[in-house]
């Protein structure tokens, strides 16, 4: 499906996004045979989940990757290799996810990407500028009690007098706005959940020089995406490049 333009300037330069939200049920995301595009650190990291559909939604995930990412630039998924941006916060290297250039033909653009799942559902963007993405399950009442004091003020007394959407609901919508964002700034949860508003109210205001909108996910999961750009177009698919 082709989703709306955001901002003030829809007919002028608003940034292609591609969003791919994959059900990890589903028989046909099955990775089967296609584990073996996976290296060395993903298969270890997959081996490490103790429940099977966490094991299967890891692979799912990063099979995806590098599907779509190997279609993108024309490079065999299993040829790529993955590395880590710097901290804005501290300086390690556990900041954005990029492509290693040296895994790729030289002079190909690489795009921006990010990669979340939860619940049974992965979520990848691509971008030519920063993006992140979040997708979860429906928050629970716990969840809900244990976080929404560490929100921004504002957040807390919208979540507070919502009443159209359950309270895990409205939370959700705030958590993977929010989520998207930091990741697009490669900070994560290492900066304060307090400092930035995202808002639960239908159309998410973005930081200045960022678009942030809600992406359909279904009853009980919620989904989000943040761009570095005032405007932005995205595409969702339910499906990666055979």
């Amino acid at each position: 499906m082709n989703g709306h333009t955001s901002g003030p300037d829809a007919a002028g330069v608003a940034v292609a996004v591609e969003l791919w939200l994959i059900d990890a049920r589903a028989p046909e995301s099955a990775p089967g045979t296609a584990v073996g595009l996976l290296d060395d650190g993903e298969r270890e990291r997959a081996e490490r989940f103790v429940h099977a559909p966490d094991r299967l939604l890891y692979q799912v995930a990063h099979v995806t990757l590098r599907q779509v990412m190997g279609a993108h630039l024309g490079v065999e998924p299993a040829a790529l290799a993955f590395e880590r941006e710097s901290c804005p916060c501290c300086g390690a290297l556990h900041g954005r996810p990029r492509v290693a250039a040296a895994s790729v033909p030289a002079g190909r653009a690489l795009p921006h990407f990010n990669l979340s799942h939860g619940g049974d559902l992965v979520m990848l963007g691509l971008a030519a500028v920063p993006i992140g993405v979040d997708v979860e399950l429906t928050a629970s009442a716990g969840t809900v009690g244990e976080v929404r004091g560490m929100l921004h003020p504002a957040e807390q007394q919208e979540l507070a007098a919502e009443r159209t959407l359950t309270e895990g609901e409205a939370f959700s919508r705030i958590w993977t706005r929010k989520e998207a964002y930091l990741k697009g700034l490669g900070t994560g949860l290492g900066r304060d959940l307090a400092e930035d508003y995202l808002g639960t109210t239908g159309a998410a205001p973005g930081p200045s020089g960022w678009t942030v909108l809600d992406i359909p996910a279904g009853p009980r999961h919620a989904a989000a995406f943040a761009v570095e750009a005032p405007t932005a177009r995205y595409t969702l698919r339910h499906s990666v490049p055979a």
